[in-house]
C-alpha cells in the first residue's frame, strides 16, 4: 500500500515542474512580443530610418576612345594619356570644407588662373569675407524679406552687384590660385569625378598629390585621355572634334545625351567622324558604386565594371596616299598662283575626292585652302577636306556624260546620232541671246560631242528633252516640268542628291530655281547652273566606271573591338559591305558609249584632256571648265564680284578594268577666260601617279600568298557589288 502511495506522489511531481516550466516560457514570450510591440510602436519609424541609411549611387567614370586606323591599319588617331589631378565632391561637403581642401592643394600646384570669371570672384569674395559681405545687406533689405516683398534667396544677388571693383581688386595672386582649384571642384556633379588639372601636370605635382591624398579630401589622381593625330592637320576637319572636360555635352544635345546614361561634363564627339560614330568610339564606361549614410557621406566604394576603351574604326581611306594627293594640291595650287599669265589671284583653294568605283570605298578625301595671313602678309595653307562634301560649285562640261544618258534614256537621241553644233539663238532679233560651244563643230555625233566637249550638242539634247520646238532667233518655250525631268537623269548618278557617305551635314548641292528664262535649262545640261560637290562628282564618274552601278562612298570600312594586348587590331565587330544606292535606267549599251566617248576625252586626237601625260595608266574622263563669281569681302565691309572660271576634271583608270575613279574642283581658278583647265589636267596626272606607283611599289614588298589574298577579296567585293 505505502509503493502504490509512493508511485502516485511520484506520477502527480513531474506534471507539476513541466507545468511551471511551460509558464515561465509562456511568460518570457509574453514579455518578448509586448517589447517588440513596443518597439514596433514607440520606436519603429527610429530603427526604419537606421535600416534605410544608406544609399547606393552607381557613378560613371570616363574611358579611352576608340582609335581611328588607315586602310593599311596604320593609327591615325590614338589617345594620347595625361597625368590628371581630380576631385569628387561629396554630397554633404560644405563650400568651405571645399576650400580648405583647395588652399592645401594650391601649395602643391600651380594653377592657370586666366579663365576665372568677374562672377567667379564676387562668389569667392562673399565666401572668404563673411563680414564684409554681411555689410552689403541693409536693414532695409532684411525688412523686405521680413515683409514679403523679396525672398532670402535674393540677398545673395544684392551682395553680388554691390560689390564693388576695390573690393574684388583685395583678392590677392595666391588666392586666384585657390580660387582656380576651387572653380573646378564646384563644376562636377556630387559623388562624380571631376578633373581639376590635366595640362601640364608635373611629375613633382603628381608625386607629391599622391603622397598627401589623406590630408586631401576628395582629390585623387589618375591618368586621362585627349585626342592625338599622328598625320597633323591631314584630315583634320573630316575627323571632327571631342568636347572637353570643362565643356562636356553641348547644351543642345543635353537631353539626347542625358537620356542615354551619359552625364553632363561628359567628353562626346561633336562633329564629323568623332560625331558619327560616337557610339561606338565612346566605349563603355567603367561604372563605382559608393555607398554614403543619409548625410551624403562616404562610407565605403565598390567597384561594378572595369569599363572598356571604345571600339576601333578602321577606314578606307589610305593615308599615305592621302598626303600625296594633299601635296599635288599644295604644289599646283602656289604655283598657279605664282605665275602671272594664269590670272589667279583669286584660286584660294582645291579639291579632290578618290573612290573605288567598284565598292564605294573612299581611298582620299582632300581639300586645301589657301589663306593670307594678316601679319606677315604669306599665303596660309589649311585643311579643309570636309570642303569635298559640303562645298557646292558649278561642275560645268565634266556633267555631259550624263546629260548624253539622258538623252538615250528620253529617246531624243541614239548612240550614233548626229546633231549638228552651231550657235544656238533664243529671242528676237538683234536681242536674241547667243549660247555656243567655244568653237562651231558642225555635225558631230555623241562621241566627238563629248571628246570636244560641244555644249550645242547638249543644249539640243535639253531642248529635245523638253519638247521645245526652236526657231534660231525666235522664242522658246521651256516648261518649268522640263527642268524636273532633266534633274531626274542626273539625280540617278548622284548628282543633286545627298550621296549617302557616313559623315553628317553633307550638302547636296544647290538648284537653281528660276524656271521662266529658257536658256537655264541648256545651261544646267552643260553644268552651268545648278552647283555640285566633289564628292557627288566622284560619285557619278564612279557611275559611270562600273557600268550604272551608284555605290555609297563609304570612309569606315571595319569596325573592330578594342584590343587589350596592345599588338595588332581586336576582333572584327563589323566588316564593310558594298553598298548599291541604285542602278541607273540605261542599258549597258548607253553606258557603253558614254565610257567610249570619256575615253576619247583621254586618248582622241582633240580630246580636251589630251595633254595628259599619264596616259599609260589609261584614264578616261571628262573635263569642265565652269564661269562662276567670286566674291571679294574689303576691309571697310564693301563687297566686290569678279567673273571667274572653276576647272574641273572627272575620271577613272584604267579605263577597261577601274580600280580608281576621281573628281577634282580647282574654284575660281582664272578671270582669263581664254585660259584652259590645265591645272586640274596635270593634279588629275599627278593623283594616277601617286596611286599606281604606290600599288607597284607595295606590290614589291608584299609576300605572294598576301596579293593573293586580296586578288580574292576584290574578287569577292566585286561578285557582292554585282
Amino acid at each position: 500500500m505505502t509503493n502504490q502511495k509512493q508511485k502516485k506522489k511520484k506520477k502527480n511531481y513531474v506534471p507539476s515542474r513541466l507545468n511551471l516550466l511551460f509558464f515561465a516560457v509562456f511568460l518570457l514570450f509574453s514579455a518578448l512580443i509586448l517589447r517588440l510591440g513596443f518597439v514596433q510602436i514607440v520606436f519603429g519609424e527610429d530603427f526604419r530610418k537606421e535600416v534605410d541609411r544608406t544609399e547606393n549611387v552607381t557613378v560613371n567614370t570616363l574611358v579611352p576612345r576608340g582609335k581611328i586606323y588607315d586602310r593599311n591599319q596604320k593609327v591615325v588617331v590614338d589617345n594620347t594619356p595625361l597625368n590628371a589631378i581630380t576631385y569628387t565632391r561629396m554630397q554633404s561637403t560644405t563650400p568651405k570644407e571645399q576650400l580648405e581642401v583647395a588652399k592645401k592643394l594650391a601649395e602643391i600646384i600651380t594653377m592657370d588662373t586666366n579663365k576665372i570669371q568677374e562672377r567667379d570672384e564676387k562668389d569667392y569674395w562673399i565666401l572668404t569675407r563673411p563680414e564684409e559681405a554681411a555689410e552689403l545687406i541693409t536693414d532695409k533689405d532684411r525688412k523686405k524679406v521680413a515683409d514679403g516683398e523679396i525672398e532670402e534667396s535674393e540677398l545673395y544677388d544684392l551682395q553680388l552687384k554691390r560689390i564693388t571693383k576695390e573690393q574684388l581688386a583685395e583678392i590677392t595672386e595666391e588666392e586666384k590660385e585657390v580660387l582656380a582649384i576651387f572653380r573646378e571642384f564646384n563644376k562636377g556633379y556630387a559623388l562624380t569625378p571631376q578633373i581639376v588639372k590635366n595640362q601640364d601636370v608635373t611629375a613633382k605635382e603628381f608625386a607629391m598629390v599622391s603622397e598627401m591624398l589623406a590630408d586631401l579630401p576628395g582629390v585623387d589622381i589618375t591618368t586621362d585621355f585627349i585626342r592625338s593625330y599622328a598625320y597633323g592637320s591631314t584630315l583634320d576637319s573630316v575627323f571632327g572634334k571631342v568636347s572637353t572636360s570643362e565643356s562636356g555635352i553641348p547644351s543642345e544635345k543635353v537631353d539626347e545625351f542625358l537620356a542615354r546614361g551619359y552625364s553632363r561634363n561628359d567628353r562626346i564627339g561633336t562633329s564629323q567622324l568623332e560625331s558619327q560614330y560616337e557610339n561606338v568610339l565612346q566605349g563603355q564606361k567603367a561604372r563605382v558604386r559608393n555607398v554614403t549614410d543619409t548625410g551624403g557621406n562616404l562610407l565605403h566604394q565598390e567597384k561594378v565594371y572595369d569599363g572598356q576603351r571604345g571600339k576601333d574604326l578602321i577606314l578606307s581611306i589610305d593615308m599615305e596616299f592621302q598626303q600625296k594627293v594633299e601635296e599635288v594640291l599644295i604644289e599646283e595650287m602656289l604655283q598657279t598662283r605664282a605665275t602671272p599669265s594664269a590670272k589667279a589671284r583669286f584660286l584660294d583653294r582645291a579639291f579632290v575626292v578618290v573612290m573605288n568605283p567598284k565598292t564605294g570605298e573612299v581611298l582620299s578625301l582632300a581639300g586645301k585652302q589657301l589663306i593670307r595671313d594678316e601679319e606677315d602678309g604669306q599665303l596660309k595653307v589649311y585643311d579643309n577636306a570636309l570642303g569635298a562634301i559640303q562645298e557646292a560649285y558649278e561642275p560645268g562640261s565634266t556633267v555631259k556624260g550624263a546629260s548624253v544618258l539622258a538623252g538615250f534614256q528620253h529617246g531624243v537621241i541614239q548612240p550614233g546620232s548626229y546633231l549638228y553644233d552651231a550657235p544656238v539663238y533664243i529671242g528676237r532679233g538683234n536681242e536674241a541671246l547667243k549660247k555656243a560651244s567655244y568653237t562651231n563643230m558642225g555635225s558631230i555625233n555623241d562621241l566627238t560631242a563629248l571628246e570636244r566637249s560641244s555644249n550645242v550638242y547638249m543644249f539640243r539634247i535639253a531642248m529635245a528633252i523638253a519638247g521645245a520646238n526652236y526657231q534660231p532667233r525666235q522664242p522658246l518655250f521651256i516648261p518649268p516640268a522640263a527642268y524636273d525631268t532633266f534633274r531626274s537623269y542626273l539625280a540617278q548618278f548622284g548628282l543633286g542628291v545627298e550621296t549617302g557617305i557616313d559623315l553628317p551635314r553633307e550638302s547636296s548641292g544647290v538648284e537653281g530655281t528660276d524656271t521662266s528664262i529658257p536658256g537655264l535649262l541648256l545651261d544646267l545640261s552643260i553644268g552651268q547652273y545648278d552647283t555640285y560637290t566633289t564628292l557627288q562628282l566622284a560619285q557619278y564618274v564612279s557611275t559611270i566606271a562600273n557600268g550604272g552601278y551608284r555605290m555609297k562612298p563609304q570612309l569606315v570600312r571595319e569596325i573592330r573591338e578594342p584590343n587589350n594586348d596592345g599588338e595588332g587590331l581586336g576582333r572584327l565587330v563589323e566588316p564593310f559591305q558594298p553598298q548599291v544606292l541604285n542602278r541607273v535606267d540605261m542599258s549597258d549599251n548607253h553606258i557603253k558609249r558614254v565610257q567610249d566617248g570619256f575615253i576619247r576625252v583621254y586618248h582622241g586626237a582633240r580630246g580636251t584632256a589630251s595633254s595628259s601625260k599619264m596616259k599609260q595608266y589609261k584614264p578616261a574622263g571628262k573635263s569642265g571648265t565652269a564661269e562662276s563669281r567670286y566674291i571679294e569681302y574689303l576691309p571697310n565691309g564693301e563687297r566686290r564680284s569678279y567673273e571667274t572660271l572653276n576647272f574641273n576634271l572627272v575620271g577613272y583608270a584604267p579605263y577597261d578594268d577601274p580600280e580608281i575613279a576621281f573628281a577634282i574642283m580647282v574654284p575660281y581658278a582664272s578671270t582669263d577666260f581664254n585660259v584652259t583647265g590645265g591645272i586640274s589636267t596635270r593634279i588629275g596626272d599627278a593623283v594616277m601617279d601617286a596611286y599606281f606607283t604606290l600599288k607597284k611599289e607595295r606590290a614589291k614588298e608584299k609576300p605572294e600568298e598576301e596579293q593573293t589574298d586580296e586578288a580574292e577579296e576584290e574578287s569577292n567585293n566585286e561578285d557582292t557589288e554585282q
